[in-house]
C-alpha cells in the first residue's frame, strides 16, 4: 500500500515537469501499486524534478540522498550518538536516524541519486528494505518500515566514471523507468519559463544546436535543455553588457562556448577540443562567422 492518491493527475503538477505525462503517469503507477522505483535516463532529463513533484503535490515525505562512494551503510542507516552513549548506553531514543530509517519510520520516498555510484555493501542494506520492508540495526533491533514507504533512485546509464555495475538484484525488486531527452517543444517551453525573454527565432535555433550535441560523432553525451537555459541567460547578460543584440553571432559563440564546452562529452578518441566541437555545431547552425562587412546579425 502507499500514501499516494490515487486521483493525481499530469495536470495536478502544474508546469514543473513539461512534457512528461507519459513518465508522470508510468511513476504515479508504480508508487501506488507499492513498487519501488529507478529512474533511468542522461543528466537534465527531469528525474529529480518528476520526483520531487510527485512528492510535493501529494504531501508524502521526501528525503533525498545524494549516492557517492561515500555513502556508507552508516550513513544511510544511522548511529548512536557518541556523547550520549557514554552517559545511557545503547537506548533507542538516542539513535539518530539516517535517511533510510527516516523515510522507513515515516512512510516516505526514499530518494538516491546516482544509484550506481553507492557501494555494494550499502546497496545490499537496500535490498533488505524493498525485499522485507524490515531493516536490523545492531543494538537497536528491526525497524519495520510504516505504510507508504518507496524506495526510488536515479541513474545516468552513460556515465563510467566512478560508477559501478548495478546488480540484477537490485533491477529484480524494482520497476525501471527510461527517461529520454524532451521533445523540442518540451524543451521550448521549458526555455519559456525558466530563461529570460528571447526573440522565438533565436530561441529555436538555440533549441537546435543543443539538440544537435547529441548527435555529433566526436561527441558521446550531449547536453540536456539546461544548456538551453544556460546559453539564453549567458547570452542575456552579455547582450546588456555589451550593448548589442542578444542573436548577434559572436556573442552567441562565447555564449554557446561558455553554457556547452563543460557539458557535453567527447569520446576519449578525438583529438578535438570541446571548443573546437562547440563551434562546428554553432556554425551549423547559426552560420559561419560574418565578414566585417557583412552588416547581417549571422543568421543562417
Amino acid at each position: 500500500m502507499t500514501t499516494i492518491p490515487t486521483n493525481v493527475s499530469y495536470e495536478g503538477l502544474g508546469e514543473e515537469v513539461v512534457g512528461r505525462e507519459r513518465e508522470v503517469e508510468l511513476l504515479l503507477a508504480a508508487l501506488q501499486s507499492g513498487a519501488h522505483v529507478v529512474l533511468e535516463g542522461p543528466p537534465g532529463t527531469g528525474k529529480s524534478t518528476l520526483l520531487r513533484a510527485v512528492a510535493n503535490r501529494q504531501h508524502v515525505p521526501f528525503i533525498f540522498v545524494e549516492g557517492n562512494a561515500e555513502l556508507t551503510p552508516g550513513r544511510l542507516v544511522g548511529h548512536f550518538d557518541p556523547a550520549q552513549v557514554l552517559a545511557q548506553g545503547y537506548t533507542p531514543e538516542i539513535f539518530v536516524d539516517g535517511p533510510l530509517i527516516e523515510a522507513m519510520r515515516s512512510g516516505g520516498l526514499l530518494y538516491i541519486e546516482e544509484l550506481n555510484r553507492v557501494p555494494e555493501e550499502t546497496l545490499n542494506v537496500l535490498l533488505t528494505s524493498m525485499s522485507e520492508g524490515e531493516v536490523h540495526v545492531p543494538r537497536l533491533g528491526a525497524v519495520r518500515a510504516a505504510e507508504g514507504f518507496c524506495f526510488v533512485a536515479a541513474m545516468n546509464p552513460y556515465d563510467s566514471v566512478g560508477t559501478a555495475r548495478i546488480s540484477g538484484a537490485i533491477y529484480d525488486r524494482t520497476c525501471r523507468i527510461a527517461m529520454g531527452y524532451q521533445t523540442p517543444e518540451a524543451e521550448g517551453r521549458i526555455s519559456e519559463l525558466r530563461a529570460p525573454d528571447v526573440p522565438r527565432e533565436w530561441r529555436l535555433k538555440v533549441i537546435e544546436l543543443i539538440r544537435s550535441s547529441r548527435e555529433h560523432a566526436d561527441i558521446r553525451v550531449g547536453s540536456s535543455v539546461r544548456g538551453v537555459i544556460d546559453m539564453i541567460k549567458v547570452a542575456d547578460a552579455l547582450a546588456r553588457t555589451r550593448g548589442v543584440d542578444v542573436s548577434d553571432w559572436h556573442l552567441g559563440l562565447d555564449a554557446a562556448t561558455v553554457a556547452l564546452s563543460g557539458r557535453i562529452r567527447l569520446h576519449e578518441s578525438t583529438t578535438r577540443t570541446p571548443e573546437e566541437v562547440v563551434r562546428e555545431l554553432y556554425e551549423a547552425v547559426f552560420g559561419r562567422e560574418p565578414r566585417e562587412d557583412d552588416d547581417s546579425s549571422g543568421e543562417a
